[in-house]
């Protein structure tokens, strides 16, 4: 496991797509938003109602009856074919996500940071993840798992292994992410007291890099606005598939 460098006192730690990634799914690219000195904790009125706002511009421009097929649910259901899920049962979060919405249900607003990926989430039709930086010490890698990794869902304590060329977000054997874009863990989750984080903007063809770049942006703008802090965005890709974050 590759552990962070320092220069002046500060972390550096690599946030690296394995090649096998590309490989295996051309043209993919994933937006890193990292964001610091944020001032998280519960959604105010005028966040929550930028959530509700996005949740209905889903409802314009999807229909329950047409999801599978929409080129941005249907590329990742492919994609998770293509590694041994099965996508009616393991869903991908964008998918999730715009069922519970589509059925008229809101969404529940968890904490600002975390209502804001969702937002940016449903008004591109991309997945958007975020994961608290505060007790990540080593590279972080998103690979195909070998199976002996451990993963600790959120609602419970027992330690499950992934599934031998599962895609999985991880640093090191710890899985933060299963299924790329399915569960997360644990370990970084974002919780109210967090003030350092990372937001994962995933993007499969035909999404253009130049849209998940737009929704780094805007995904840095709504926290600046609501939360305060300061960051950056890069595009891992596979011409450039390591960060130092």
């Amino acid at each position: 496991m590759a552990k962070q460098a320092r220069t002046n006192g500060k972390q550096h730690i690599p946030f690296t797509v394995a090649a096998e990634i590309f490989a295996q799914f051309p043209g993919y690219v994933r937006g890193v938003v990292i964001m610091e000195g944020l001032s998280n904790g519960p959604s105010s009125e005028e966040l929550v109602e930028l959530l509700r706002g996005a949740e209905e511009s889903l409802r314009a421009q999807l229909t329950m009856e047409g999801l599978p097929e929409h080129p941005r649910i249907a590329s990742w259901r492919e994609a998770y074919r293509s590694f041994g899920a099965k996508p009616t049962k393991f869903r991908p979060s964008i998918e999730a996500m715009a069922r519970r919405v589509l059925k008229n249900d809101k969404l529940p607003s968890i904490n600002a940071v975390v209502d804001i990926g969702n937002i940016v989430s449903l008004r591109h039709i991309l997945p958007a993840g975020g994961h608290a930086m505060d007790a990540v010490t080593h590279e972080i890698r998103l690979r195909l798992a070998t199976g002996q990794e451990e993963f600790i869902p959120l609602d419970s304590e027992q330690v499950e292994h992934p599934l031998p060329g599962e895609v999985i977000f991880a640093e090191g054997n710890t899985v933060l992410t299963r299924r790329w874009t399915w569960r997360q863990g644990k370990h970084t989750l974002v919780v109210p007291e967090t003030t350092a984080v990372e937001v994962n903007i995933d993007g499969l063809p035909p999404v253009p890099t130049s849209e998940i770049e737009e929704a780094c942006r805007e995904v840095m703008s709504v926290i600046e606005t609501f939360c305060g802090g300061s960051g950056r965005y890069e595009i891992l890709s596979e011409a450039s598939p390591t960060i130092m974050l």
